[in-house]
């Protein structure tokens, strides 16, 4: 099977019809399309144009034949520096892109804070702290994502989940696409914690039990988690347009609303 027909392989996909929502790219384990979904207005994100995902330093020859297809242009890195330097990044030497490395956090989680990484409103209300606290960044990755020939574009963590989850959040929120959508397509990253989870401790087998206490923080990836967020968010700042207005993105949505919405 070619890396094109790869990718357009079916899945199950919440918002039904169009391409694969998830990318059969065997590096990481969380690699989706954000296309297909609709607004409030009645619009739909196109298809292959803005892509999420975990981790991006191991891919195969055959996943770069597949990002080089999708004409893959700018990747956004979400970690920390330290995760960066210990993990690798993306193979700029091997598939050209404009490559931005903007940690949205430099504190990952205390072993301490790790089991109550498994309750939906400890989670939702570090994701607040991640959007007042990297609002320089959220503000900056949406920039790039709007520029001149920036798209097709893909923006990640480690996980695919939460650094991710929370930029994802904000511009499908922007876009207009309505919470519960939003927290379904959160969710769609559970399937894929299992996977990771079982990778990790593949790969470190003599410490699996230190990797089993990152089990609560991998695995959370529920509705509830992101639907509360999103209330914090509204509650926080009125709407969305406001938090739009306030990170000074009000340009570049119009730009992303422009290039990624279309008439159904």
């Amino acid at each position: 099977m070619t890396a094109s027909e790869r990718a357009d392989t079916p899945v199950a996909d919440p918002a039904g019809g169009g391409p694969s929502r998830q990318l059969p790219i065997h590096g990481c384990v969380n690699f989706r399309d954000l296309g297909g979904y609709r607004t409030a207005d009645g619009r739909r994100l196109r298809w292959r144009r803005l892509f999420r995902a975990d981790g991006l330093s191991r891919l195969s020859d055959e996943d770069r034949s597949l990002l080089s297809d999708l004409s893959l242009t700018t990747v956004i890195d979400l970690r920390t520096y330290d995760e960066v330097t210990e993990r690798g990044s993306f193979p700029v030497d091997a598939l050209p892109v404009d490559y931005y490395s903007l940690p949205l956090t430099d504190v990952l989680p205390s072993p301490e804070e790790l089991p109550s990484w498994a309750e939906a409103s400890f989670v939702a209300a570090r994701y607040a702290d991640m959007l007042s606290g990297g609002t320089a960044v959220l503000k900056q990755s949406i920039e790039i994502i709007a520029a001149p020939g920036a798209l097709p574009a893909v923006f990640h963590c480690s996980a695919g989940k939460d650094r991710t989850g929370v930029l994802s959040a904000l511009i499908l929120a922007f876009l207009g696409v309505p919470d519960a959508v939003i927290a379904e397509d959160y969710a769609l990253s559970g399937p894929a914690m299992n996977e990771l989870l079982a990778r990790l401790k593949a790969e470190h087998a003599d410490v699996a039990d230190i990797v089993e206490q990152f089990a609560p923080a991998i695995l959370h990836a529920v509705p509830e988690t992101m639907e509360q967020f999103l209330g914090q968010v509204r509650a926080d700042h009125g709407s969305y347009q406001a938090l739009e207005e306030r990170l000074g993105v009000v340009e570049a949505m119009d730009q992303l609303r422009r290039d990624l919405l279309e008439e159904v």
